[in-house]
């Protein structure tokens, strides 16, 4: 299990975000994406997989990830809300995830939502590596409109179902949230070699662009972490389970 110095703990605190190497080995990185390999790619359309399959389940409660969030969390259980494979093929436009805060797309009470986005190849600015902006969670959740930039993001718009704490439902439409008027100076390539991982806030902007790489493949493992006792509206993940 890793232990983060305080050094570290006041970079999440004060920054938003944390690259933490060392989570993964290279051979458990390398053994799980061989075994996605042999996968129908559909398969990895699911956000619950880490319930379905031992692989995933392996990745998402990785000893060495849970300790971490634990930290974050200052001590609270946690629990997984979803799970997603992420790969990038070089030279493959199209491809990013417009800059957003992950609580327009899970809203969760109280917000106690934080990810873990581990680089399963080497990761960064070039191949369609993750991107932050350092100290956009202070500024709390902000309005959004629907990503436009086809070149450089993926762009759709889906309807889904929500429930609250006492039972009333009702459909809600999301759609590839882009940050209103967001300054593009302030946003970071992070290099995140394989095995490390970047553990981020759910106000915490950030996204990717395009792999505009020649050769090198973009593969990450994202796991959406709540602490215990926290309600999730999205009804299709909101059978969370306990991470340890």
């Amino acid at each position: 299990m890793i232990t983060l110095t305080t050094e570290q703990l006041n970079h999440y605190r004060e920054h938003g975000f944390v690259v933490v190497p060392g989570l993964l080995t290279h051979k458990e990185a390398d053994e799980f994406v061989q075994y996605e390999a042999s996968q129908d790619p559909e398969w990895r359309n699911h956000l619950d997989n880490h319930k379905r399959d031992a692989h995933w389940a392996a990745v998402a409660k990785h000893p060495n990830i849970v300790s971490v969030v634990r930290q974050i969390l200052a001590g609270k259980k946690p629990m997984i809300v979803q799970t997603m494979y992420l790969e990038k093929k070089p030279a493959e436009p199209g491809k990013g995830t417009a800059l957003h805060q992950d609580s327009h797309y899970l809203p969760n009470d109280p917000d106690t939502l934080m990810a873990c986005w581990v680089a399963m190849s080497d990761t960064d600015g070039e191949n369609g590596g993750l991107c932050v902006v350092p100290g956009s969670h202070k500024k709390g959740l902000l309005s959004t409109h629907k990503a436009t930039n086809s070149q450089d993001h993926q762009v759709w718009e889906s309807e889904h179902l929500m429930r609250d704490r006492n039972g009333k439902e009702w459909k809600q439409k999301f759609y590839s949230f882009e940050i209103d008027g967001l300054d593009r100076s302030t946003i970071r390539n992070l290099e995140v070699p394989q095995g490390a991982g970047v553990f981020f806030s759910s106000h915490t902007i950030h996204g990717s662009y395009g792999n505009r790489s020649p050769n090198r493949v973009r593969r990450a493992f994202a796991t959406h972490f709540v602490a215990e006792g926290t309600w999730v509206l999205r009804a299709d993940v909101q059978e969370i389970v306990p991470a340890i």
